[in-house]
Protein backbone atom coordinates (compact mmCIF):
# COMPACT_ATOMS: atom_id res chain seq x y z
CA UNK A 1 0.00 0.00 0.00
CA UNK A 2 1.05 3.70 -0.35
CA UNK A 3 0.50 6.75 1.48
CA UNK A 4 1.89 7.16 5.03
CA UNK A 5 1.96 4.61 8.33
CA UNK A 6 2.86 4.48 12.12
CA UNK A 7 3.23 1.52 14.26
CA UNK A 8 3.37 2.12 17.92
CA UNK A 9 2.05 0.13 21.54
CA UNK A 10 -0.39 1.19 23.46
CA UNK A 11 -3.42 -0.38 25.36
CA UNK A 12 -1.06 -3.30 25.94
CA UNK A 13 -1.20 -3.78 22.45
CA UNK A 14 0.31 -3.21 18.69
CA UNK A 15 -1.51 0.14 16.66
CA UNK A 16 -0.65 0.23 13.31
CA UNK A 17 -1.99 3.12 11.35
CA UNK A 18 -2.26 3.37 7.63
CA UNK A 19 -3.54 6.91 5.58
CA UNK A 20 -3.39 7.22 1.68
CA UNK A 21 -2.15 10.75 2.39
CA UNK A 22 1.56 10.24 3.59
CA UNK A 23 1.62 14.09 4.60
CA UNK A 24 -1.32 13.78 6.93
CA UNK A 25 0.44 11.13 8.77
CA UNK A 26 1.78 13.14 11.81
CA UNK A 27 -1.48 14.62 12.61
CA UNK A 28 -3.51 10.93 11.92
CA UNK A 29 -1.32 9.94 14.68
CA UNK A 30 -2.68 12.19 16.86
CA UNK A 31 -5.61 11.93 15.97
CA UNK A 32 -5.34 7.97 16.84
CA UNK A 33 -3.61 8.19 20.04
CA UNK A 34 -6.40 10.78 20.79
CA UNK A 35 -8.97 7.91 20.50
CA UNK A 36 -7.40 5.56 22.42
CA UNK A 37 -6.82 7.75 25.38
CA UNK A 38 -9.78 8.44 25.93
CA UNK A 39 -11.38 5.07 25.33
CA UNK A 40 -8.63 3.82 27.99
CA UNK A 41 -9.56 5.84 30.84
CA UNK A 42 -13.37 4.96 30.33
CA UNK A 43 -12.84 1.44 29.79
CA UNK A 44 -9.94 0.15 31.30
CA UNK A 45 -9.88 -3.03 33.36
CA UNK A 46 -6.29 -2.44 34.52
CA UNK A 47 -6.31 1.32 35.51
CA UNK A 48 -7.95 2.29 38.80
CA UNK A 49 -8.71 5.44 37.67
CA UNK A 50 -10.84 4.42 35.04
CA UNK A 51 -14.89 4.62 34.78
CA UNK A 52 -15.33 1.04 34.46
CA UNK A 53 -13.01 0.65 37.32
CA UNK A 54 -14.64 3.36 39.65
CA UNK A 55 -17.86 1.18 38.35
CA UNK A 56 -17.01 -1.97 39.44
CA UNK A 57 -15.50 -1.02 42.64
CA UNK A 58 -18.67 0.08 43.92
CA UNK A 59 -21.25 -2.26 42.27
CA UNK A 60 -24.66 -2.15 43.67
CA UNK A 61 -24.72 1.70 43.45
CA UNK A 62 -26.20 3.74 40.59
CA UNK A 63 -22.92 5.80 38.85
CA UNK A 64 -23.42 8.31 36.60
CA UNK A 65 -20.74 8.03 33.73
CA UNK A 66 -19.75 9.91 30.71
CA UNK A 67 -21.03 9.85 27.45
CA UNK A 68 -17.95 7.67 26.01
CA UNK A 69 -18.37 5.10 28.72
CA UNK A 70 -22.10 4.86 28.45
CA UNK A 71 -21.70 4.27 24.92
CA UNK A 72 -18.94 1.67 24.73
CA UNK A 73 -21.47 -0.50 27.60
CA UNK A 74 -24.36 -0.03 25.62
CA UNK A 75 -22.39 -1.56 22.66
CA UNK A 76 -21.32 -4.22 25.07
CA UNK A 77 -24.67 -4.92 26.22
CA UNK A 78 -25.76 -5.12 22.00
CA UNK A 79 -23.03 -7.55 21.29
CA UNK A 80 -24.57 -9.98 24.14
CA UNK A 81 -28.07 -9.02 22.66
CA UNK A 82 -27.01 -9.70 19.34
CA UNK A 83 -25.23 -13.10 20.23
CA UNK A 84 -27.65 -14.37 22.82
CA UNK A 85 -25.63 -13.84 25.48
CA UNK A 86 -22.56 -15.53 24.21
CA UNK A 87 -20.43 -12.22 24.05
CA UNK A 88 -21.01 -11.07 27.93
CA UNK A 89 -19.69 -7.83 29.40
CA UNK A 90 -20.11 -9.38 32.76
CA UNK A 91 -17.60 -11.67 32.69
CA UNK A 92 -15.26 -9.53 34.54
CA UNK A 93 -14.86 -11.66 37.31
CA UNK A 94 -14.53 -14.68 35.40
CA UNK A 95 -11.55 -13.24 33.63
CA UNK A 96 -9.73 -12.55 37.10
CA UNK A 97 -10.43 -16.17 38.66
CA UNK A 98 -9.37 -17.37 35.39
CA UNK A 99 -6.09 -15.51 36.00
CA UNK A 100 -6.40 -12.68 33.84
CA UNK A 101 -5.99 -10.05 36.31
CA UNK A 102 -3.56 -7.22 34.67
CA UNK A 103 -1.91 -5.80 32.11
CA UNK A 104 -1.57 -8.53 29.47
CA UNK A 105 2.31 -7.07 29.02
CA UNK A 106 2.94 -8.12 33.15
CA UNK A 107 0.72 -11.77 32.05
CA UNK A 108 3.06 -12.45 29.24
CA UNK A 109 6.19 -11.82 31.19
CA UNK A 110 5.21 -13.75 34.08
CA UNK A 111 4.36 -16.66 31.89
CA UNK A 112 7.67 -17.06 30.30
CA UNK A 113 8.87 -20.57 30.18
CA UNK A 114 6.11 -21.95 30.03
CA UNK A 115 5.10 -22.40 33.71
CA UNK A 116 2.29 -22.13 35.76
CA UNK A 117 2.75 -18.50 36.63
CA UNK A 118 -0.74 -16.82 35.50
CA UNK A 119 -1.35 -13.68 36.98
CA UNK A 120 -3.82 -15.07 39.78
CA UNK A 121 -1.47 -18.19 40.01
CA UNK A 122 0.99 -17.19 42.64
CA UNK A 123 0.05 -18.13 45.98
CA UNK A 124 -2.97 -19.94 44.62
CA UNK A 125 -1.00 -23.19 44.07
CA UNK A 126 0.38 -23.24 47.51
CA UNK A 127 -3.48 -23.30 48.98
CA UNK A 128 -4.73 -26.65 50.08
CA UNK A 129 -7.23 -27.27 49.36
CA UNK A 130 -7.84 -26.04 46.08
CA UNK A 131 -11.28 -24.06 46.03
CA UNK A 132 -12.47 -22.17 42.58
CA UNK A 133 -15.61 -19.78 43.31
CA UNK A 134 -17.28 -17.80 39.85
CA UNK A 135 -19.85 -14.47 40.64
CA UNK A 136 -22.51 -15.04 37.44
CA UNK A 137 -23.79 -12.42 36.53
CA UNK A 138 -25.44 -12.18 33.23
CA UNK A 139 -26.27 -8.95 31.06
CA UNK A 140 -29.45 -8.64 31.64
CA UNK A 141 -28.63 -7.60 35.32
CA UNK A 142 -26.99 -4.11 33.54
CA UNK A 143 -29.50 -1.29 34.44
CA UNK A 144 -28.43 1.50 31.87
CA UNK A 145 -29.88 4.75 31.44
CA UNK A 146 -28.82 6.25 28.02
CA UNK A 147 -30.65 9.38 28.42
CA UNK A 148 -29.62 9.96 31.75
CA UNK A 149 -26.21 8.38 31.73
CA UNK A 150 -26.37 5.89 34.74
CA UNK A 151 -25.25 2.81 35.25
CA UNK A 152 -26.23 0.05 37.74
CA UNK A 153 -24.39 -2.99 38.23
CA UNK A 154 -25.72 -6.25 41.44
CA UNK A 155 -23.36 -5.98 43.88
CA UNK A 156 -20.52 -8.70 43.15
CA UNK A 157 -20.66 -8.37 39.53
CA UNK A 158 -17.70 -6.71 37.56
CA UNK A 159 -17.68 -5.63 34.17
CA UNK A 160 -15.14 -6.10 31.01
CA UNK A 161 -15.84 -4.49 27.68
CA UNK A 162 -12.82 -5.85 26.44
CA UNK A 163 -14.41 -8.15 24.18
CA UNK A 164 -16.08 -4.62 22.12
CA UNK A 165 -13.90 -2.41 23.35
CA UNK A 166 -10.62 -2.73 21.08
CA UNK A 167 -12.42 -2.84 18.17
CA UNK A 168 -14.69 -0.29 18.69
CA UNK A 169 -11.75 2.64 19.42
CA UNK A 170 -10.47 1.44 16.00
CA UNK A 171 -13.33 2.10 14.49
CA UNK A 172 -13.57 5.31 16.31
CA UNK A 173 -10.21 6.61 15.74
CA UNK A 174 -10.43 5.71 11.48
CA UNK A 175 -13.11 7.82 11.24
CA UNK A 176 -11.60 10.46 13.48
CA UNK A 177 -8.49 10.26 10.90
CA UNK A 178 -11.07 10.23 7.63
CA UNK A 179 -13.07 13.40 8.90
CA UNK A 180 -10.14 15.84 10.53
CA UNK A 181 -7.61 14.70 8.11
CA UNK A 182 -9.52 14.33 4.82
CA UNK A 183 -7.76 10.95 3.80
CA UNK A 184 -8.64 7.39 3.78
CA UNK A 185 -7.46 5.79 6.61
CA UNK A 186 -6.94 1.83 8.18
CA UNK A 187 -6.12 1.76 11.78
CA UNK A 188 -5.81 -1.58 13.56
CA UNK A 189 -5.57 -2.03 17.36
CA UNK A 190 -4.38 -5.42 18.22
CA UNK A 191 -4.85 -6.85 15.03
CA UNK A 192 -8.78 -5.74 15.31
CA UNK A 193 -8.37 -3.51 11.56
CA UNK A 194 -11.24 -0.65 11.23
CA UNK A 195 -11.00 1.71 7.50
CA UNK A 196 -12.87 4.96 7.30
CA UNK A 197 -12.41 7.15 4.03
CA UNK A 198 -11.49 6.26 0.42
CA UNK A 199 -9.34 3.15 -0.10
CA UNK A 200 -6.16 2.68 -1.83
CA UNK A 201 -6.69 1.73 -5.68
CA UNK A 202 -6.30 -1.39 -4.52
CA UNK A 203 -7.56 -1.63 -1.35
CA UNK A 204 -6.25 -2.40 1.87
CA UNK A 205 -4.49 -5.27 2.20
CA UNK A 206 -4.39 -7.20 5.42
CA UNK A 207 -2.31 -10.45 6.07
CA UNK A 208 -4.99 -13.02 8.10
CA UNK A 209 -2.78 -14.92 10.73
CA UNK A 210 -3.42 -16.33 14.22
CA UNK A 211 -0.93 -13.62 15.89
CA UNK A 212 -1.31 -10.17 14.21
CA UNK A 213 2.12 -9.84 15.32
CA UNK A 214 3.38 -12.57 12.94
CA UNK A 215 5.84 -11.37 9.99
CA UNK A 216 4.51 -11.80 6.58
CA UNK A 217 6.08 -16.17 6.44
CA UNK A 218 3.66 -17.04 9.34
CA UNK A 219 0.83 -19.29 7.77
CA UNK A 220 -2.40 -17.06 7.01
CA UNK A 221 -3.74 -15.36 4.31
CA UNK A 222 -3.40 -12.11 2.92
CA UNK A 223 -6.35 -10.54 1.49
CA UNK A 224 -7.78 -6.85 0.50
CA UNK A 225 -11.03 -4.66 1.17
CA UNK A 226 -12.12 -1.61 0.31
CA UNK A 227 -14.46 -0.64 3.23
CA UNK A 228 -15.55 -1.84 6.78
CA UNK A 229 -13.50 -3.27 9.25
CA UNK A 230 -12.34 -7.35 9.65
CA UNK A 231 -11.38 -8.50 13.08
CA UNK A 232 -9.64 -11.60 14.36
CA UNK A 233 -10.43 -13.64 17.93
CA UNK A 234 -7.58 -16.40 19.09
CA UNK A 235 -7.22 -19.01 21.87
CA UNK A 236 -3.51 -18.77 21.13
CA UNK A 237 -1.96 -15.82 21.80
CA UNK A 238 -3.19 -14.75 24.55
CA UNK A 239 -2.76 -18.06 26.89
CA UNK A 240 -1.13 -18.68 30.22
CA UNK A 241 -1.07 -21.11 32.83
CA UNK A 242 -2.81 -21.29 36.19
CA UNK A 243 -3.17 -23.60 39.19
CA UNK A 244 -1.87 -25.96 36.66
CA UNK A 245 -4.13 -25.87 33.82
CA UNK A 246 -3.98 -23.73 30.31
CA UNK A 247 -5.99 -20.40 30.26
CA UNK A 248 -6.91 -17.84 27.65
CA UNK A 249 -9.09 -14.67 27.47
CA UNK A 250 -12.11 -15.34 25.67
CA UNK A 251 -14.58 -16.96 28.26
CA UNK A 252 -17.79 -18.76 27.60
CA UNK A 253 -20.31 -16.64 29.34
CA UNK A 254 -22.25 -19.76 30.25
CA UNK A 255 -19.74 -21.58 32.34
CA UNK A 256 -17.26 -18.92 33.29
CA UNK A 257 -14.56 -20.58 32.10
CA UNK A 258 -12.40 -20.18 28.83
CA UNK A 259 -14.22 -21.17 25.92
CA UNK A 260 -14.06 -24.81 25.06
CA UNK A 261 -13.58 -24.59 21.46
CA UNK A 262 -12.59 -25.95 17.93
CA UNK A 263 -11.37 -22.81 16.63
CA UNK A 264 -8.25 -21.40 17.40
CA UNK A 265 -8.80 -18.86 15.28
CA UNK A 266 -11.56 -17.07 13.53
CA UNK A 267 -11.43 -14.18 11.43
CA UNK A 268 -14.98 -11.94 10.29
CA UNK A 269 -15.43 -8.94 7.67
CA UNK A 270 -18.30 -7.13 8.61
CA UNK A 271 -19.53 -3.37 7.66
CA UNK A 272 -17.24 -1.97 10.68
CA UNK A 273 -14.53 -2.98 13.39
CA UNK A 274 -16.83 -3.75 16.12
CA UNK A 275 -19.31 -5.71 14.23
CA UNK A 276 -16.57 -8.00 12.87
CA UNK A 277 -15.42 -8.75 16.45
CA UNK A 278 -18.73 -9.52 18.07
CA UNK A 279 -18.82 -12.04 15.23
CA UNK A 280 -15.71 -13.26 15.54
CA UNK A 281 -15.79 -13.71 19.23
CA UNK A 282 -19.02 -14.90 19.16
CA UNK A 283 -17.82 -18.18 16.94
CA UNK A 284 -15.04 -19.23 19.33
CA UNK A 285 -17.90 -19.09 22.28
CA UNK A 286 -20.15 -21.16 20.24
CA UNK A 287 -18.05 -23.91 18.38
CA UNK A 288 -19.08 -25.80 15.36
CA UNK A 289 -22.58 -24.00 14.97
CA UNK A 290 -21.65 -20.88 14.59
CA UNK A 291 -21.18 -22.24 10.99
CA UNK A 292 -24.61 -21.80 9.97
CA UNK A 293 -24.87 -18.54 12.36
CA UNK A 294 -22.22 -17.01 9.77
CA UNK A 295 -23.83 -18.03 6.73
CA UNK A 296 -27.29 -17.48 7.60
CA UNK A 297 -25.76 -13.50 8.83
CA UNK A 298 -23.76 -13.36 5.30
CA UNK A 299 -21.04 -12.75 7.50
CA UNK A 300 -17.31 -13.76 5.48
CA UNK A 301 -15.40 -15.53 7.94
CA UNK A 302 -12.32 -17.74 7.73
CA UNK A 303 -11.80 -20.50 10.50
CA UNK A 304 -9.07 -22.04 11.57
CA UNK A 305 -9.09 -25.15 13.62
CA UNK A 306 -6.89 -27.07 16.41
CA UNK A 307 -5.35 -29.18 13.90
CA UNK A 308 -4.90 -26.60 11.34
CA UNK A 309 -7.54 -26.86 8.99
CA UNK A 310 -9.13 -23.90 7.60
CA UNK A 311 -12.88 -23.52 6.55
CA UNK A 312 -13.98 -20.27 4.85
CA UNK A 313 -18.00 -19.37 5.27
CA UNK A 314 -19.71 -16.28 3.31
CA UNK A 315 -17.80 -15.53 0.37
CA UNK A 316 -14.85 -15.30 2.57
CA UNK A 317 -11.78 -15.66 -0.79
CA UNK A 318 -9.81 -18.54 -1.26
CA UNK A 319 -7.05 -16.47 -2.44
CA UNK A 320 -4.48 -16.94 -4.87
CA UNK A 321 -3.34 -20.44 -3.61
CA UNK A 322 -5.65 -22.32 -1.84
CA UNK A 323 -5.24 -22.69 1.70
CA UNK A 324 -5.95 -26.83 3.22
CA UNK A 325 -4.09 -26.87 6.42
CA UNK A 326 -1.74 -24.45 8.95
CA UNK A 327 0.88 -25.91 11.49
CA UNK A 328 -0.97 -26.42 14.50
CA UNK A 329 -0.01 -24.14 17.49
Amino acid sequence: MTGGQAQWEALGTSVVLHVTDPHATARARTEVERELDAVDRACSRFRDDSELARVNARSGRTHRVSALFADALALALRAAALTDGDVDPTVGRALELAGYDRDWALVARERAGDSDTGPAAEGATRLLPRVSARVRGGWRCVDLDLSARTVRVPAGVRLDVGATAKAWVADRAARAVAQRCACGALVSVGGDVATAGGAPPDGWRIRVTDDHRSDPSAPGQTISILSGGLATSSTTVRRWSARGRRMHHIIDPATGTPASTPWRTVSVAAADCAEANIAATATIVRGETALEWLERLGLPARLVDTSGRVTRVAGWPLGAVAETQEAAA
